[in-house]
């Protein structure tokens, strides 16, 4: 399994895929999963691979569900007894399914490199691509190739170049979250001007492109425009809307939280969706459904 899933993950970084990877570290008996097993999880809940049987993989599937949102890495564990959790980076879950044993999974969601698109051949530019992917992002030159909806930044160092405002316009209808322009205040606000934008629309460009620090050399102007990068994806993670990465059921049989995602265990009974933690209690509420009624 370690080897297929190896060749797995080697696909989904060059489809640029987001998965969570999950290994067991920990397993008291009785638990069908052992140390060393592993999975991955996608957005969608769906898994390959094997870190316990069916009560466990449905606690994995949903928190790692919500981990793509959240980004974090976490030490999950499952145990058949309520505990309280007191440790930062750990995740304690109640499954009343489990026969008797205990589980630890470390999960880390794997996300794509923020892809940033330079345009222009300038030193900043070469500086750019030198050291961005240093700083965790994907950079790569403009071309037509490159997809503004899955593009993070856009940053302009065409020194003038006539068609740079067709990008500018292009890049912040599309939302990119950052779009840069690297020029002067008094040319980057003449470009921004011409623009065919509102002005909420023309305000959102970062021009000059660049934290102030006071850089005058390439390298350390592509060092302040990576820096405001990391600035504005922070304060856009910390203004955008909470949602919740899915809705929950109860399960009738054994009041377990299950997410409800294509990949969980659900039926139509008497004319209502119901959803179920494990097979089991499908089979149980199926047998007799007034049993549970309450």
């Amino acid at each position: 399994m370690p080897k297929i899933l190896a060749s797995r993950i080697a696909e989904l970084q060059k489809s640029r895929t987001p998965y969570v990877h999950a290994r067991v570290v920990l397993a008291e008996k009785p638990t069908s999963a052992k140390p060393g097993d592993e999975a991955i999880i996608f957005a969608d809940g769906s898994m390959e691979g094997f870190v316990g049987g069916s009560c466990s993989d449905s606690t994995v599937r949903s928190q790692s569900v919500a981990l793509l949102e959240e980004g974090n890495p976490i030490l999950l564990r499952i145990a058949p007894m309520p505990e309280i959790d007191t440790q930062s980076g750990k995740r304690t879950v109640h499954n009343p399914c489990l026969s008797g044993g205990t589980l630890e999974i470390f999960l880390e969601p794997i996300m794509p490199a923020p892809v940033v698109a330079i345009y222009g051949d300038s030193p900043i530019s070469g500086a750019l691509l030198k050291q961005g992917p240093v700083a965790g992002y994907e950079v790569v030159e403009w071309s037509s190739d490159v997809d503004l909806n899955n593009t993070f930044a856009i940053i302009v160092a065409a020194h003038g170049r006539e068609d740079e405002t067709m990008l500018l316009e292009a890049a912040v209808l599309a939302g990119v979250p950052y779009v840069g322009l690297v020029a002067s205040r008094k040319r980057g606000a003449s470009v921004i001007d011409m623009l065919t934008l509102t002005p909420e629309q023309k305000a959102s460009i970062f021009s000059p492109a660049g934290l102030d620090i006071g850089a005058k050399k390439p390298d350390h102007i592509a060092i302040s425009i990576l820096a405001e990068m990391v600035q504005a994806a922070a304060n856009q993670a910390e203004s955008a809307p909470a949602k919740p990465a899915f809705e929950t059921a109860i399960d009738p049989v054994c009041n377990m939280t299950v997410a409800m995602l294509p990949e969980s265990i659900h039926a139509e009974i008497e004319g209502q969706t119901v959803w179920f933690c494990a097979p089991g209690c499908l089979k149980a509420y199926s047998a007799n459904p007034a049993a549970y009624a309450s």
